[in-house]
């Protein structure tokens, strides 16, 4: 019996301190949450709740005392505002488009440019003059005379490509051979004289070949004799003149008749001895001028029955 009121006693004292050490937690988180005064403080987030001020001095680490003030001023310096600097980010460049290409430009045109002319140097060799210098071309030979100054017996006369036989009479004057075959066209051809080398040579003269007078004629019809002197019928181009000339007259003063046939006319000019031929031509208006192309009459002795 007496157990069992001891354990009750030990019991309930273990009870009653648990009770009064509840109220002590419940006293102390009221005191703090709370508090006991009149005042209501709330605590707002992230507002901060000022200290209260002491009312004896603090002491510092040095051991000197500073004015609550000046701890205060320190509070309020310490609790500024923080201002972060942000820096701006640039988004990445985009990747290339696949359907995007580069596209040169044109090119640009170039401008001719005039290549800078090479001075051409001067000939060792002068040329000065040909004579003659005109010729009329399908004349005969004749002999070129050349003269100029630095002559040697080294050069050879040179006419469009083909030297020509060439003699040396001295410094100032060559003579040189033409045949009548490279004067056969009339035209322009380039007289020059260099040496078999290409050593020396002279600046280039151009002799004239013109086209030879012509017969101002026109062969129209021929007349013959038993004989056979015959006679050819001609025509003045310019005044239309009919006339009847034989071998050995002269017309217009300068060609001589030769020869005379059914094709053609032959005349040779007196001063260039130049053969001109003059081919056979009739008209509507001079058939009857040649016997030979006049119609056969048709006798009575022709008949068509046996």
């Amino acid at each position: 019996m007496q157990m069992s009121l001891v354990k009750n006693s030990g019991e309930r004292k273990k009870l009653a301190i648990a009770v009064v050490l509840g109220l002590i937690a419940l006293i102390f988180l009221w005191w703090t949450f709370f508090g006991f005064g009149s005042t209501n403080v709330t605590n707002s987030r992230g507002t901060a709740v000022p200290t209260p001020s002491p009312k004896y001095p603090i002491a510092t680490a040095q051991g000197n005392q500073r004015p609550v003030e000046a701890v205060k001023d320190d509070l309020r310096t310490q609790l500024r505002p923080v201002v972060y600097p942000t820096s701006t980010f640039s988004a990445p460049e985009a990747k290339r488009n696949i359907f995007a290409y580069y596209e040169p430009p044109p090119p640009a045109a170039k401008t001719a440019e005039t290549p800078t002319p090479t001075p051409t140097p001067t000939p060792p060799v002068l040329l000065a003059a040909v004579a003659p210098a005109n010729v009329y071309a399908r004349t005969s030979d004749f002999v070129l005379e050349v003269t100029g100054d630095k002559f040697t017996s080294e050069l050879r006369a040179v006419m469009d490509g083909r030297e020509l036989p060439t003699r040396y009479m001295g410094p100032q004057q060559i003579s040189a051979n033409v045949s009548a075959a490279m004067i056969a066209n009339p035209g322009s051809k380039q007289i020059i004289l260099r040496s078999p080398d290409g050593r020396l040579y002279s600046n280039a003269i151009m002799l004239a070949v013109t086209a030879p007078p012509t017969p101002n004629y026109t062969y129209v019809g021929i007349i013959g004799t038993p004989r056979h002197l015959d006679t050819a019928i001609v025509q003045d181009k310019g005044s239309k003149e009919v006339l009847n000339v034989q071998r050995g007259d002269i017309l217009g003063g300068r060609f001589r008749i030769t020869s005379i046939s059914e094709k053609e006319l032959v005349l040779i000019d007196t001063n260039l001895k130049i053969r001109h031929a003059l081919a056979f031509t009739t008209s509507e208006s001079d058939k009857g001028f040649n016997p030979l192309q006049r119609p056969t009459p048709k006798v009575d002795s022709e008949d068509d029955e046996p």
